[in-house]
Order: C-alpha cells, then sequence, then structure tokens
C-alpha cells in the first residue's frame, strides 16, 4: 500500500468513525437527554474508546452541538418552496410543510435537543444551544423569504412576525409528537398549519391593501 493510499484510507475510517460516534450520541440523547448523555455511554454504544471520541470532539457539548448541526443539515432543501408548477400558492406552502415535517420525523434531533438546550439557562452558554439558536434563525429567515416570495404586497415586517409564528407553531406541533409519538401525523399537522399560516398572510395583505385604497381616497382632491 503507497503512503497516498494509507493516508486515504486513515480519512475515511476518521469519517466512518465520526459517523459512528455521532449516530450512537444521537440515539442516547434522544433516549436520555442532553443530561443523560456522556461519553462514557456513547462510548459503550458507538464501540469506540472514550480517546477516539475526544479526537474528534473537544467534549459533550462540541458533541452535541455537531449532532445538532447534522441534523438541521437536512432542513435546507425541505424549506424551499415547490416550482410555480404546483397548483396554487397555498399548495406551494403545503408541500413545502409536508417535506419539512417529513425531515422532522427522520432526523429529529435537531429540534428535540435543541429545544431542550433552548430552554435551559446556564452560567455558560453551552456551542449546543448557541448552534441551535443560529440554526433556527437561518430557518426563520427563509421561511420569512418564502412568504414574501408568496405574498409580495405584505407589509413591512409582516414577513418576520408570520416567520416567528409559523415556527412557534411548528414546535407546538413538534412536542405534541413527542408526547403522544406516532399517535400524531406530523405531515398532515404541518400541513394544516401551513395552510393557518398562509390564511393569514393573506388577511395581513388585505388590510395593508386597504389601508393604502383609504389612503389614495383621502388625498384625492374633492370636487365642489
Amino acid at each position: 500500500m503507497t503512503r497516498q493510499q494509507a493516508t486515504r484510507r486513515k480519512r475515511a475510517n476518521g469519517v466512518e468513525s465520526r459517523q459512528r460516534i455521532l449516530d450512537a450520541a444521537a440515539a442516547i440523547s434522544g433516549e436520555r437527554g442532553y443530561e443523560g448523555t456522556s461519553i462514557a455511554a456513547v462510548s459503550a454504544h458507538c464501540g469506540l474508546p472514550a480517546s477516539s471520541i475526544y479526537w474528534h470532539f473537544k467534549d459533550k457539548d462540541d458533541l452535541i452541538a455537531a449532532v445538532i448541526e447534522r441534523s438541521f443539515a437536512t432542513w435546507p432543501a425541505a424549506v424551499e418552496l415547490p416550482g410555480e408548477e404546483t397548483d396554487t400558492s397555498l399548495d406551494r406552502a403545503r408541500v413545502m410543510a409536508a417535506n419539512v415535517a417529513t425531515s422532522l420525523v427522520e432526523a429529529p434531533d435537531f429540534l428535540r435537543l435543541g429545544l431542550v438546550l433552548a430552554l435551559e439557562r446556564r452560567p455558560t452558554e453551552s456551542r449546543g444551544r448557541t448552534a441551535f439558536l443560529q440554526l433556527r434563525a437561518i430557518a426563520r429567515t427563509k421561511i420569512a423569504e418564502m412568504l414574501r416570495v408568496l405574498v409580495p404586497n405584505l407589509a413591512e415586517g409582516a414577513a418576520e412576525i408570520l416567520a416567528d409564528y409559523a415556527v412557534a407553531g411548528a414546535d407546538g406541533l413538534f412536542i405534541q409528537r413527542e408526547i403522544d409519538n406516532d399517535a400524531v401525523d406530523l405531515v398532515a399537522m404541518f400541513e394544516l398549519h401551513a395552510q393557518s399560516v398562509f390564511e393569514a398572510v393573506i388577511r395581513m395583505a388585505a388590510r395593508k391593501a386597504g389601508r393604502a385604497s383609504r389612503s389614495d381616497s383621502a388625498r384625492k382632491p374633492q370636487c365642489c
């Protein structure tokens, strides 16, 4: 084996080891939560020594942050509007919501772990919590941009308010599924939530149009 081949194999083994560690950390944290996750438990689950884990990750917080970041990697493709060939703007919003719900069902670690960390208040900010809040802000921005594409005449700031509402509702539906497990059809609930958000968008746009119309009427000169 040449030195170049040995280097490639070593790199491939490193990538495989990292994935095994992340898979183990995701499984354990999903069962036990952040506090119940330990390097020793991850080591036992993945079959790699603790030294291997510390080679890839500085500490548990660094490991959990990596789990959150990996899980979030499935979101950017999900938080995309389908093309305009889809029948209506509402249909486009519902398809996107269904895609997001599907990605959460398949890779729930981002939201499951992130919400737990987000609700904690510690003297020192954890890297996992910081990563979650940053990634969550990216998702919120994408949703606001999507709303402006669907309804361009929204009032200034309305898209951001509605994006907050959309994210908060999604959090609640996800938590409900975590409580009731498979009794909740997350895809169907997200489609319904998308319809509610879209109807709110239409109402806010209509109010803006109504105010603009009244303002134009007030500026027209009155005849004698």
